[in-house]
């Protein structure tokens, strides 16, 4: 592997980039796209961490008149350099870049005071201009730039900047807005929702609609929220998403980037497995990698782990787990176990109905790179085929849903319950599981069907994945069992379990008897023995709120 070059591990300025030696994967086929016909205002939605923050920082760094002397620097040697009618309009325009990805607050105060400061800085930018202003206007601009502007102050900065900088230019400005839902996804998870959708409204709406000091914007972020009406009355707005839109290959890796990418660095034996981990995703039918992890995997000596974070998948992913019924359970194992589900999409999407509106859930995962659209189902009705994408996102729902019940990966329970359950300790199996759901399982989870449980469990397990092949209601001689683990490697056991719940605790003994008879008389051992499993353990595990019964099948001597 070639040490010596230089991946841009979070480098998201297009100037450093370029100037300090970094590699460098030409996208500036975009730029292209963009001269060639773009709408007033077009909205890019991604997954966090696929390049959305780098396309826009080469796009103000192609136009503004601020650089126009480096431009052709910066661009020498790339896809466009070539094109004079493209590099004609190289420092053509006044840019404002503004990136809100950085808006983090707990309350809609702290909110509003991030924002105040986010235009106090961006107005400082452009010191020029306040000069030529007017006494009530200079009078403005300086209640925004020291942060002494009020909430309608700061519901017309952006509008109001436009305009001062076109008046001083004599030319329209372009927009760039970077992650402009970030800020409302902090209000969701914290409780000010409505507040910041009643901000944003204003703020975003004023310098978009109709708004004569506007050549055309772009904007990025992970969702559309056209339902919640922030972008209010804008009939001038495009959407490209990961289903339609255009613009595909912009945002993430395509396959023969990630080729060359490989072939640079000396790797091409390792394209396999970077497929497995980090590709999977189809944005508009385009194969399109996670750039963010394949720059780290290249990193890191080839090393395939779990990079990638999204923290608003996250707590989507949470929300999901919190208030899984039977349904949502029965899917998300199906997803795990690597089966596809199908389910609505809509991407007219509303945070407020994530925990009733299927389709807003698996939109939101959908869009926020949880999941991919296998294929359409039906058009119409929105009906799509959805799949985890790779490895690496499979194993982040893995770690979500153990740290969703106070686990983790390395949580020493979890591994003592391994080895008790793989050596047939049935008590000490019971007693560190029923450690475990005391420590972590509400009474309100407690109070949910054996669904729960079930999900429970399999996300528990799913934390042996190195040792095990954990599958979820799989078929198996004269019925469907609820959990089995095939071992990876000879003298491993197989495991095989099945759960059943009860109101009542005295009531325990019983479901647990009716468990293991129902995997002795059902013949659930049928597939781990044509797997090769030289033993085979058969739990029954019953559940009564937050107590826990697991006992052993006699049959678990060897099976010949």
């Amino acid at each position: 592997m070639k040490q010596a070059i230089k991946l841009p591990i979070g480098v998201e300025d297009f100037r450093k980039l370029r100037t300090e030696g970094y590699y460098f994967v030409d996208k500036t086929r975009f730029i292209r796209a963009l001269l060639a016909g773009h709408a007033d205002v077009t909205l890019f939605a991604r997954p966090r961490r696929f390049g959305k923050t780098l396309s826009l920082s080469m796009v103000e760094a192609f136009f503004s008149q601020q650089h126009r002397d480096e431009a052709m620097h910066l661009f020498a040697g790339t896809e466009i350099a070539s094109d004079t009618a493209v590099m004609r309009e190289a420092g053509s325009k006044p840019v404002l870049f503004l990136s809100l990805k950085d808006i983090e607050a707990d309350h809609f105060t702290q909110m509003l005071a991030a924002f105040a400061r986010k235009m106090a800085v961006t107005y400082l930018r452009f010191p020029a201009i306040k000069t030529s202003l007017q006494p009530a206007e200079q009078a403005y601009w300086e209640r925004v730039e020291w942060q002494q502007a009020s909430l309608v102050d700061l519901q017309d900065s952006l509008r109001s900047l436009l305009e001062f900088m076109v008046r001083h230019t004599g030319k329209k400005v372009l927009l760039l807005i970077d992650e402009y839902d970030a800020p409302i996804q902090q209000a969701w998870a914290h409780g000010y929702y409505q507040e910041a959708i009643d901000f944003f409204r204003p703020f975003l709406s004023a310098a978009l609609k109709t708004n004569p000091a506007l050549d055309f914007a772009l904007i990025t972020g992970v969702l559309r929220i056209a339902k919640e009406s922030i972008f209010s009355g804008l009939n001038n707005l495009e959407v490209s998403t990961v289903l339609s839109g255009g613009y595909a290959d912009v945002f993430g890796y395509t396959r023969r980037e990630v080729e060359q990418i490989a072939k640079d660095f000396d790797c091409m034996a390792q394209l396999p497995e970077i497929a497995s981990w980090y590709d999977g995703y189809a944005f508009q039918g385009v194969d399109i990698y996670n750039p963010w992890s394949v720059n780290n995997y290249f990193r890191q000596d080839c090393k395939a782990a779990k990079y990638w974070a999204n923290t608003s998948g996250n707590t989507i992913l949470a929300q999901l787990l919190h208030d899984a019924d039977k349904a949502r359970w029965q899917d998300l194992q199906a997803l795990m176990d690597g089966r596809s589900i199908v389910a609505g999409v809509d991407e007219n999407v509303i945070y407020g109905s994530i925990d009733t509106d299927e389709a807003a859930l698996y939109t939101l995962l959908l869009l926020t790179g949880y999941l991919k659209a296998v294929r359409t189902v039906d058009e119409e009705s929105g009906l799509y085929e959805l799949s985890i994408p790779n490895q690496e996102v499979r194993r982040a729902y893995r770690t979500e849903i153990l740290s969703r019940f106070g686990g983790g990966e390395k949580d020493p329970s979890l591994y003592k319950m391994f080895q008790a359950m793989t050596n047939g300790d049935a008590q000490a199996f019971e007693e560190y599981l029923q450690k475990i759901i005391l420590r972590t399982v509400s009474l309100y989870d407690a109070a949910r069907p054996e669904s729960f449980y079930h999900g429970l469990m399999l996300g528990f397990t799913l934390y042996y994945e190195k040792d095990y092949r954990v599958v979820s209601n799989l078929e198996s001689g004269y019925g469907r069992l609820d959990l089995a683990l095939f071992p990876h490697h000879r003298g491993m056991p197989g495991i095989l379990m099945e759960f059943k719940a009860v109101k009542q605790e005295d009531k325990l003994d019983a479901a647990v008897k009716k468990a293991l008879t129902q995997i002795q008389e059902r013949a659930y051992t049928t597939q781990l023995q044509e797997s090769g499993a030289e033993k085979i353990w058969c739990y029954g595990i019953a559940f009564c709120r937050k107590q826990v019964v697991v006992r052993l099948s006699e049959r678990t001597t060897r099976y010949e």
